[in-house]
């Protein structure tokens, strides 16, 4: 029961999140390097978008996870605004510089 508990909590979505602003908190305890690759927080997700290679901006970043979309969740219901600011404003800023 607790490694079952643990395999979710580690997926993409989850639900545990810690109440921490940090952008490289939030990318961790969300589950993104769990889909996504960042070099920057040491991800090398392989089902959504390589994050170092899309580069994407903050607004779209912000958007996407707000909103969710292609396969991946929506995070407004498990990330308070302040997490998904600080996560959009991590991975924009560190995507494509190892």
């Amino acid at each position: 029961m607790i490694l079952a508990a643990a395999a979710l909590a580690a997926g993409c979505g989850s639900k545990t999140t810690s109440n921490s602003s940090s952008g490289a908190d939030v990318f961790k305890t969300a589950g993104c390097g769990n889909c996504h690759t960042l070099a920057a927080a040491e991800a090398n997700g392989r089902v959504g978008p390589d994050l170092d290679q899309v580069k994407p901006d903050e607004p779209l970043v912000e958007r996407q996870v707000t909103n969710g979309g292609g396969g991946m969740p929506a995070f407004k219901s498990t990330l308070s605004a302040a997490q998904i600011k600080a996560v959009s404003e991590y991975v924009s800023s560190n995507a494509g510089k190892s």
